[in-house]
């Protein structure tokens, strides 16, 4: 049986969890570390602390949060599939779970565009977005448009793609060779096919669309789905933050169960919080709270090579990687008056 659903513009249930993720606040940390894989999700998670034991909840729409704590700090990793779309759903409903700022890193695999062998981490300093023209003529090709069109870079914040940068050298194991690649562009794509130049019985007019995007960007370096958008997200919202002037609708005694139960206790904050006030004080935020937002790139296949990564290569890369995030997520200091409250939250030390 579904939820209840009270707010068509921002659907949440009655119990004020949101409608993909399934959370509501005090479930997800202001610290978050973000990919595609479900099972990546949960082998990462193994290095966060016992106590409290992490919390777990997978949504009916296929979204897994675990929140729990990593060298003492709370932190939440967060998998999403893939996509633009998803990615817009994971970053706006966990923006209106938190009070407070909110640091994303986003640890994903991608095509790597220039000779490096799989294998390569690889940490942006900015992407771009391809997209499908879909203005253009693909059955006849003839069209004046063209059938890609590529966005102006946005920036990973510099802050935390440094700090990044820095935990993946400080936790690389001897036995990985492959090199850390740190001041390069990521092109994000709207399909996994025809704006990656990949070839398939679709007619997608994309034979030179590589060629043509590393032409017109020299330091680009990589292709996935997903970084550009968290990247855009996190660069307009901090201007314009605003609490809510809606009111939230009245919760009932008897809250809504989430979709799939998650494996302890949930949050007991049953309010919507604040996104630009102070958890401490309740008063709004000087200087405004901000989304930093950066991203590391596991290269599982070279489009120069046509190599593809081993099973067991993925492995030793996503423990490695996994925890130099965490590292890097924790290692950035945050006042406490931009966290949210730990009262009733899934990482509260009782």
């Amino acid at each position: 049986m579904k939820n209840q659903i009270v707010d068509a513009n921002f659907p949440r249930t009655l119990d004020q969890r949101v409608y993909h993720l399934g959370l509501r606040a005090g479930e997800v940390a202001n610290r978050i570390m973000t990919l595609g894989s479900p099972a990546r999700a949960h082998a990462i998670a193994a290095f966060l602390d016992e106590a409290p034991p992490p919390f777990s909840l997978t949504s009916e729409r296929g979204f897994t949060t675990i929140t729990g704590r990593y060298k003492g700090v709370p932190v939440s990793i967060v998998s999403i599939g893939m996509g633009y779309p998803n990615a817009d759903f994971f970053v706006r409903e966990v923006r209106e779970c938190l009070s407070g700022d909110m640091l994303v890193v986003r640890l994903g695999s991608c095509g790597a565009l220039i000779d490096v062998p799989v294998g390569t981490v690889v940490a942006p300093v900015g992407s771009i977005a391809v997209t499908r023209n879909y203005d253009y003529d693909f059955v006849s090709g003839k069209s004046e448009e063209p059938p890609y069109r590529t966005s102006k870079p946005v920036k990973a914040d510099p802050i935390l793609h440094d700090a990044v940068v820095a935990a993946l050298n400080a936790t690389r194991p001897s036995e990985i060779t492959t090199p850390i690649v740190s001041h390069t562009m990521n092109a994000s794509a709207d399909s996994f096919y025809s704006s990656q130049g990949r070839q398939t019985s679709f007619p997608d007019h994309n034979a030179d669309l590589i060629a043509r995007l590393t032409s017109e960007h020299k330091d680009l370096a990589t292709l996935e789905m997903e970084t550009f958008h968290i990247l855009h997200l996190a660069s307009c919202w901090g201007v314009g933050a605003e609490s809510s002037s809606a009111d939230a609708p009245p919760v009932p005694h008897a809250a809504a169960a989430a979709s799939i139960a998650p494996t302890h206790a949930p949050s007991t904050q049953t309010a919507v919080p604040d996104v630009a006030a102070s958890s401490v004080s309740g008063e709004p935020l000087q200087p405004r709270p901000r989304i930093r937002a950066a991203a590391a790139q596991m290269v599982f296949a070279s489009r120069t090579s046509q190599e593809f990564i081993t099973p067991q290569q993925v492995t030793a890369i996503e423990a490695w990687t996994g925890r130099a995030v965490l590292d890097a997520l924790v290692g950035l200091a945050v006042p406490p008056d931009r966290l949210h409250d730990e009262q009733g939250s899934v990482w509260e030390i009782k």
